[in-house]
């Protein structure tokens, strides 16, 4: 049996990132102040040398496409002007010295150095996001970046350049505003040319508007539907099909320079007026008519302040950092909160951390993929060089970065998160963490500076038990007190 947890244990790995052998000393006894210590905007903001911007990632990737292209259009003229093949029962090795070939084919020229990938584009983002989580004294900063950047999430597979895009997306729209309005993280993140390319609002063209007549094109719902049903209201949160295509209508030409529209520079958000469908618009029952581009801001300003709004976030926020089934006292409170403070965001984190039931309900959830990987190497001290390889944890783990299945973003409810398929690969990856530190660390001791009083005796008993200190140590990463928060 386990002791009870101390509201240290729970507050590290309820609403931070996990500790580390030193966390209690540097942090001190008081958790909550130091969770409350992170709701700053520097807490939440990356800052790096080498990192691109929005404009630079569409611009790297472009140029990457146009070599592709240029490549397979040389390899195309090559083979167009190659000598036919000789004819059945001729003599080829003869034919080919006579024509002056040789039999073997030259060899591929050699990669060139210089080259840059779109997956070394992409990595640059991921080691800064990683060795940010790292670095972070508690981690609640970033969980709560975490939450935000799922709730408003992209996915790379929706293009390569989305692989341009992704890391400055969250590190431009949503780390800037955590900590600030919701409705102006809102606008931030559906202006974003990730977001518009994510959803397909470069589609979108309204009928009436001098593109849709000249076109015969129309309007793509997507980015409406999406920021009602998941971004705002939520499901049941009081719209209808004719508010989505209202919404969608006020939107159209939205877009992103240099795409579709013949506009110098890259990655910005542009309203395009010849694809704006003209006329005012009508949105859970208020008229909309104001021109261009300031019709879609003022909904979405008004959605952010909706009822239907608070209500839905507060209960995702408790039921993600808290329980599925969070405390009914505690989804009020944030609701309140949301209500009362006009969507100041840090006053609703603050709400959180601070409410009664914040650090006294049992730990219920379990931890994300990425929740895990960052606190294994937060507790071991692993190093985090190796890219690529904690990248294809995350794709074996079932939670690829930055790659959700759908545009509601991962799941973080207990029956997705331990199916037996993921806990073998969390198992397969608390080995990888293990094996390289050898006998460097013994993991009883360990398991008693990170866990001390949640430990069971079934847990105290495994470790100690363990053939080798790897496979102890792989077994406190998998216990039930270290994946749960």
């Amino acid at each position: 049996m386990a002791r009870p947890e101390s509201p240290f244990q729970i507050g590290i790995q309820r609403f931070g990132l996990g500790a580390g052998p030193a966390s209690r000393e540097r942090l001190g006894p008081d958790i909550r102040a130091a969770l409350l210590d992170e709701i700053r905007p520097e807490s939440a903001r990356i800052q790096g040398e080498g990192l691109p911007t929005t404009a630079r990632g569409i611009q790297i990737v472009t140029q990457i496409e146009d070599k592709r292209r240029m490549e397979r259009e040389a390899r195309r003229q090559v083979a167009q002007q190659a000598p036919a093949t000789p004819a059945i029962g001729e003599d080829a090795p003869g034919a080919m010295a006579a024509a002056g070939m040789q039999s073997n084919p030259p060899a591929n020229p050699p990669p060139d150095p210089e080259a840059v990938r779109l997956r070394d584009v992409l990595h640059v983002d991921v080691k800064a996001r990683i060795d940010h989580g790292l670095a972070a004294p508690a981690g609640f900063a970033e969980r709560w970046v975490l939450f935000w950047s799922n709730h408003f999430c992209i996915a790379l597979r929706r293009g390569q350049l989305m692989q341009g895009v992704a890391g400055p997306y969250e590190r431009e729209a949503i780390r800037p505003h955590v900590f600030g309005r919701f409705a102006d993280l809102l606008v931030a993140v559906e202006t974003h040319p990730a977001m518009l390319h994510y959803l397909d609002q470069r589609q979108s063209i309204g009928p009436n508007s001098p593109a849709g007549q000249r076109r015969r094109r129309g309007l793509n719902e997507n980015l409406a539907r999406e920021i009602l049903e998941l971004h705002t209201l939520g499901v049941g949160g009081g719209y209808n099909q004719a508010d989505v295509t209202a919404f969608a209508r006020a939107l159209t030409g939205w877009s992103i320079t240099g795409f579709e529209e013949n506009i110098d520079g890259y990655g910005a958000f542009v309203f395009a007026p010849n694809r704006h469908e003209p006329g005012p618009q009508q949105v859970l029952g208020r008229a909309y008519g104001q021109d261009g581009k300031e019709k879609g801001l003022a909904i979405l300003r008004d959605l952010a302040r909706h009822p239907s709004t608070a209500r839905f976030l507060a209960t995702k926020i408790a039921r993600h950092f808290v329980a599925d089934s969070p405390p009914p006292a505690l989804v009020a409170a944030l609701e309140a909160e949301f209500r009362k403070s006009d969507g100041d965001l840090a006053a609703l984190a603050r709400a959180l951390v601070t409410h009664p039931e914040s650090l006294v309900a049992p730990p219920a959830k379990i931890r994300t993929p990425y929740e895990f990987l960052l606190a294994s190497l937060r507790a071991t001290g692993a190093p985090a060089d190796r890219i690529p390889a904690l990248a294809n944890a995350l794709n074996l783990m079932g939670q690829p970065l930055w790659n959700p299945p759908g545009p509601n973003g991962f799941p973080d409810d207990e029956a997705s998160l331990v199916a037996p398929k993921a806990i073998k690969t969390r198992l397969e990856f608390a080995l990888q963490v293990a094996r390289p530190l050898g006998g460097r660390i013994d993991p009883r001791e360990l398991a008693e500076v990170l866990l001390g009083e949640a430990l069971s005796t079934e847990t105290r008993q495994a470790i100690a038990r363990a053939e080798t200190r790897p496979q102890g140590l792989a077994l406190l990463l998998m216990a039930p007190e270290f994946q749960r928060r």
